[in-house]
C-alpha cells in the first residue's frame, strides 16, 4: 500500500511550475471525442484520473495517440472509429467525470448510455440537474443495472434553466446542445474558468458558443466538428495547494504557470491571513514571515471561494493565531479531514456545515488517512508543517489530481517520500527510521 513519509518542520521555498487543470482536461477529452478529425490536447496532465478517462474513451474506440512517445502533457484524440456507445467497464466507474461522456456521446450519436460515476465521497452530487437538461433538449433519459442511458430522436435546442449552479451539468449540456438542431440558452451556468475551457476547444472545433464564463451561455448547434489544437489552462486549484503549502509551513514559494485571475479568491484569503502575496505576469509568490491570523470562509459557486481549496485553507486556519470560521456550502461531507487534524492537535469542532478552528502553536506528527484528493493533499500540507514525523495513507486519493506531488515538494525542501509498504509494522519502522535521520 502507497504511503507519503513526511518530516516536518521545513518551510517550503522555491519555484513550482503548476500543470493542466484536471477539471478541464476531463471535459476537454470528453470533447474531443466528438469530433471524426484529430484533436490534439496540450499541457495534458499527468494524473490518474486522466489515465483513467483515456483508457475508458479508447475502449469505445477512440484514438488515443501521443505525437512524442516521451511526452505525456500532449495527446492527440480522434473520435470517428468510435463503435459503441455504451460504455460499463472498471475503468469508467472511478471517476466522477465520466458523466461527460454522456453529453457527449448523445450530441455527436443521439444516444449515450455510461455507468454512473464514481469519485471522491464529498457528499451528494446528483445528476438530475444533468437529467433535466438532456429531456430539455428532446432525449428520453433512465438509469437501469447502474447505468444512465439517454437516447433521442433528435436533439433541439430550448431554453434551460438549472435550479442550482452545477460545474457538471453546465458542461455536460453544452456537449449535447453544441450539436442539437437549433439554439439553446443555458441559465444560471456555473461561471468556472474549466467551463469557458471547455467552450473554447468546442468553439475551435467549430461550435457557436457565446456567454461561457457568464451565468448565461447561448449555443448555436452545429452538424459537425472538425480538427482543433488546444492547450488545458493552469490548474487553480494545484496553485492554489502549493500557495496553502507555502504559508502553512512558514515559507517562500512562487508558482508558475498560473492565471493570476483564476486565483483571486485564494490570494485574497491569504492576504487577509497576513501572508504577502505578489503576482508578477504569469507566477504568484507567497511569502509568510510572521503568524497567520484568524479570518471566515465560506465556499460558494464560483468567482467564490472554492470548495476545493476549503481543506487546505483549514490547516492554515488550525496554525493560526486565534479563531476562525470555516463554512461549506457546497459539500455536506467535506470535513472527514477534521478528524485527521485533530490526531496531530488541530483545535476543530465540526457543527453541521460549519468548522470552528481555533489555531494551535504546532501540529505534532501522526499516521492520518486521506479520505479525499483535496483532504489529503491537505493533510500533506500539515504534516509538513508539524512537529516531526507524518504518515499519510490512501495517497491513491490525492494521485488522483496533483501530478507529480511528492517530487514538487521535494524541490521546495519539503522531506517527503513515497512508500510501498505491506503492514503497520513496517509503516511504522519507517517512521522510526525517518525520525532518527538528522
Amino acid at each position: 500500500m502507497e504511503q507519503y513519509l513526511i518530516r516536518g518542520g521545513n518551510p517550503l521555498v522555491g519555484t513550482v511550475k503548476i500543470g493542466g487543470a484536471k477539471n478541464s482536461a476531463l471535459g476537454i477529452l470528453a470533447a474531443a471525442i466528438m469530433s471524426d478529425e484529430k484533436v490534439t490536447i496540450r499541457n495534458l496532465p499527468d494524473v490518474n484520473d486522466i489515465h483513467i478517462f483515456l483508457k475508458a474513451i479508447k475502449s469505445i474506440g477512440a484514438e488515443v495517440e501521443y505525437p512524442d512517445p516521451n511526452d505525456c502533457h500532449v495527446v492527440t484524440i480522434c473520435g470517428k472509429n468510435i463503435f459503441t456507445h455504451e460504455i460499463d467497464n472498471d475503468y469508467i466507474r472511478k471517476i466522477r467525470a465520466s458523466y461527460y461522456l454522456i453529453g457527449a456521446l448523445l450530441g455527436k450519436y443521439g444516444e449515450a448510455g455510461v455507468a454512473l460515476p464514481g469519485g471522491c465521497n464529498i457528499g451528494a452530487r446528483p445528476i438530475d440537474q444533468h437529467q433535466k437538461g438532456f429531456r430539455a433538449l428532446g432525449a428520453r433519459v433512465w438509469i437501469d443495472r447502474g447505468m444512465i442511458f439517454t437516447k433521442a430522436e433528435k436533439l433541439t435546442g430550448r431554453h434551460i434553466y438549472l435550479d442550482v449552479v452545477s460545474v457538471g451539468a453546465t458542461i455536460n449540456i453544452m456537449l449535447a446542445a453544441s450539436m442539437a438542431e437549433g439554439t439553446t440558452i443555458i441559465e444560471n451556468a456555473a461561471r468556472e474558468p474549466h467551463v469557458v475551457d471547455v467552450a473554447q476547444l468546442l468553439t475551435k472545433m467549430g461550435a457557436d458558443i457565446r456567454g461561457a464564463g457568464t451565468d448565461r451561455i447561448k449555443i448555436n448547434g452545429v452538424k459537425k466538428f472538425h480538427a482543433a489544437d488546444h492547450e488545458i489552462i493552469p490548474d487553480q486549484i494545484e496553485a492554489g495547494t502549493f500557495m496553502c503549502a507555502a504559508a502553512a509551513t512558514m515559507g517562500d514559494v512562487t508558482v508558475t504557470h498560473v492565471i493570476p485571475q483564476h486565483l483571486e479568491a485564494v490570494s485574497a484569503k491569504l492576504m487577509d491571513m497576513g501572508a504577502q502575496v505578489d503576482e508578477n505576469g504569469d507566477s504568484i509568490r507567497v511569502a509568510v514571515t510572521n503568524r497567520l491570523q484568524p479570518t471566515t470562509i465560506k465556499t460558494m459557486p464560483h468567482p467564490g471561494f472554492p470548495t476545493d481549496m476549503q481543506a487546505q485553507f483549514a490547516v492554515c486556519l488550525a496554525l493560526a493565531e486565534g479563531s476562525s470560521l470555516v463554512t461549506e456550502k457546497i459539500f455536506e461531507n467535506r470535513f472527514k479531514y477534521t478528524d485527521e487534524l485533530i490526531k496531530m492537535g488541530a483545535n476543530i469542532r465540526v457543527e453541521g456545515n460549519t468548522a470552528f478552528i481555533t489555531g494551535v502553536d504546532k501540529l505534532t506528527g501522526a499516521t492520518v488517512s486521506a479520505p479525499d484528493l483535496r483532504a489529503g493533499a491537505a493533510l500533506v500540507i500539515a504534516g509538513l508543517a508539524a512537529e516531526g514525523c507524518t504518515c499519510v495513507e490512501n495517497i491513491h486519493f490525492i494521485q488522483r489530481g496533483y501530478e507529480a506531488f511528492a517530487q514538487k515538494l521535494r524541490s521546495l525542501g519539503g522531506d517527503i517520500r513515497k512508500v510501498d509498504v505491506d503492514s503497520d509494522s513496517e509503516r511504522d519502522r519507517m517512521l522510526s527510521r525517518l525520525a532518527m535521520i538528522s
